[in-house]
């Protein structure tokens, strides 16, 4: 019912073509899970994205914890059939949630846009209230939304999970904050390590889902490689890379280096979170399988647009009389039909369609690039596809 096997490498670099089966369809790697954090994309159908290549969504697991919505979910027969559609899904296991409502609010930092302290320091919020509390037995929340306090448990996270029905679930984690010391990371990574156990035997013998344990330790060598060992003697079926991943985007090459030659590489690899143009490539070049992010619907939200020469803020005067379409390269609708200028003149008066249409046109590019990602593995010429992707977004 399950499988993933590796169809071709790379020659010159560690990049690989894999297929992975699962009951709802075939995801062919690597690939990127489109975020649909509460049951819906913001911005578009499950449908019209699946059209435009989507093999695989993320759905979050704490978005129907808090509320108890999962009870409802179970009734009606699991996510599928709840969200009304027969594509491969993925859930989280709620350890984000971990990090975000807790040292992520606390630190002022976060996942995506200021994981990298040192390279946004302009954009560091003040820390706020951390809702959370970490215990070895589980996790207390304060719930942002009514301020309801929950306790997360592995074994809960895993019987929510296997309710939702998801695919590919991943094990319970202490996701870490980039500003967490050495002392804190590998407290916390003993916890994960704990619950990852516990998270296997929740989920017993189960023929329906796979679940992928996470590899946590943050910045530091001899933790990542102490997780990355631990993890893998485990059966999962594949492994999430996870947490803190440095304090700079050279970082993540660092930290992928000290990873990925301890994980089983006939089993899948997810680099969880990471989504920039940049990361993608140089995560893939060292064989990374899928990756999950939440840019390119928030950038749109923001007024940010994905193009071969970098990224675009269309929320900005300059582009009102601006009569080339988003991506003179694209192919998707939006590009064919719209201009700058017009996507930018409904953006400033605050209509929705405006980031309607970036949404779709970042999902179509962002989708489009693993496209050309897949064909240049395969034909052996991923590094230089690499280069020439790699000069033109930092021109």
């Amino acid at each position: 019912m399950f499988n993933f096997k590796i169809i071709k490498r790379d020659k010159k670099t560690k990049a690989r073509l894999g297929l992975l089966k699962t009951p709802h369809g075939v995801i062919y790697t690597p690939n990127l899970a489109i975020v649909g954090t509460k049951g819906a994309i913001r911005g578009i159908s499950f449908e019209k994205a699946k059209k435009f290549g989507a093999e695989i969504f993320m759905i979050n697991t704490f978005h129907f914890f808090h509320n108890e919505r999962y009870k409802i979910v179970e009734k009606f027969g699991g996510l599928h059939k709840f969200l009304n559609i027969d594509y491969p899904l993925m859930t989280d296991s709620g350890g984000f949630q971990v990090f975000s409502l807790g040292f992520g609010m606390e630190h002022g930092v976060g996942k995506i846009a200021n994981i990298f302290p040192s390279e946004n320091k302009e954009n560091l919020r003040n820390g706020s209230k951390n809702l959370v509390k970490i215990y070895d037995e589980g996790v207390k929340f304060i719930s942002p939304y009514d301020g309801k306090k929950l306790f997360l448990t592995p074994e809960l996270s895993i019987k929510i999970q296997k309710i939702l029905g998801a695919d590919i679930i991943f094990s319970f984690d202490e996701c870490t904050s980039a500003l967490s010391g050495y002392d804190y990371t590998k407290l916390a990574l003993k916890r994960t390590h704990s619950w990852a156990v516990r998270c296997l035997k929740a989920f017993g013998n189960n023929k329906k889902q796979i679940m992928f344990g996470i590899v946590q330790g943050g910045e530091y060598e001899d933790l990542r490689k102490e997780s990355a060992k631990f993890i893998n003697s485990l059966p999962f079926f594949g492994f999430g890379i996870g947490g803190s991943l440095g304090k700079s985007k050279k970082d993540i090459i660092k930290v992928l280096n000290w990873t990925l030659p301890y994980l089983d590489e006939n089993k899948p690899r997810h680099l969880l979170g990471i989504g920039e143009v940049d990361d993608i490539l140089n995560s893939v070049e060292l064989g990374i399988d899928l990756f999950d992010c939440v840019i390119p619907t928030r950038w749109a939200r923001h007024g940010t647009v994905f193009t071969f020469k970098g990224r675009l803020n269309l929320k900005s005067s300059r582009y009102l009389k601006d009569r080339k379409p988003i991506d003179v390269n694209c192919h998707c609708e939006v590009c064919k039909k719209y201009t700058r200028a017009y996507i930018c003149h409904l953006f400033r008066e605050k209509e929705i369609y405006a980031v309607i249409l970036m949404v779709e046109h970042n999902i179509f590019w962002i989708l489009n690039l693993f496209k050309e990602i897949r064909k240049a593995i395969k034909m052996n010429k991923f590094l230089e596809f690499k280069r020439k992707i790699m000069n033109k977004i930092n021109k």
